[in-house]
């Protein structure tokens, strides 16, 4: 079967696992507000192109924590899959029937921390036919020496490592579109702040 070279949302899937609060504490590469914000717009863009959205926690009552407030605030539809302390999401019979159900190939993952909670079933789904995408900035890891290793780990299994602004632009694909505004939106609000300031600048221009 054959796949363009940038990403479909007509095959795209979400995957996003183990964005537990509790977990955040531990993460060293980037700053919890950024990491956050970038999860933020996944599930936002998700939803507006009407991507399967597929969320795990692994026990979100203990000390990891529930999933962070953003994913069910902009993707309400996400189908959760619950895990009993199992590490690699792959290995819950639920979570990959649940993205076999969707019938689509192309998995857009991130999971906290990068180097196990995404590079397993990242390296899993890989293995068994999936094109994986790593939305390494949507992860988040102990250190900068943690995440270099896994990018190249996943790089070297054929995985895809790719950050937010360009998953959201491989999915929008155009700005000639009728909600194009909102996609600008989310780069301004989630992912880079400064593109708030050019539409500033632009709509100054144009005396709005």
């Amino acid at each position: 079967m054959s796949y363009p070279v940038l990403l479909d949302p007509n095959d795209a899937v979400m995957l996003l696992i183990d964005h537990q609060a509790g977990l955040f504490n531990l993460v060293k590469d980037m700053s919890a507000r950024a990491l956050r914000n970038n999860v933020a717009a996944l599930a936002k863009v998700a939803t507006m192109q009407k991507i399967p959205v597929i969320t795990s926690a692994s026990v979100p009552d203990g000390p990891n924590g529930p999933l962070i407030k953003e994913i069910k605030q902009y993707a309400p539809q996400a189908k959760f899959i619950e895990r009993k302390g199992q590490i690699n999401a792959w290995e819950i019979k639920e979570f990959v029937q649940a993205i076999k159900d969707t019938k689509r190939k192309s998995l857009i993952m991130a999971g906290t921390l990068t180097s196990v909670c995404l590079a397993f079933p990242a390296l899993c789904a890989q293995k068994e036919g999936y094109r994986v995408y790593a939305v390494v900035d949507a992860s988040g890891n102990w250190s900068k020496m943690a995440t270099d290793l896994t990018i190249a780990r996943l790089a070297q299994a054929g995985v895809t490592p790719i950050d937010t602004f360009a998953v959201i632009g491989e999915l929008q694909k155009t700005w000639n579109r009728p909600d194009a505004m909102e996609y600008a939106n989310i780069f301004a609000d989630n992912v880079l702040p400064n593109y708030g300031f050019l539409m500033q600048s632009y709509d100054k221009a144009k005396g709005r």
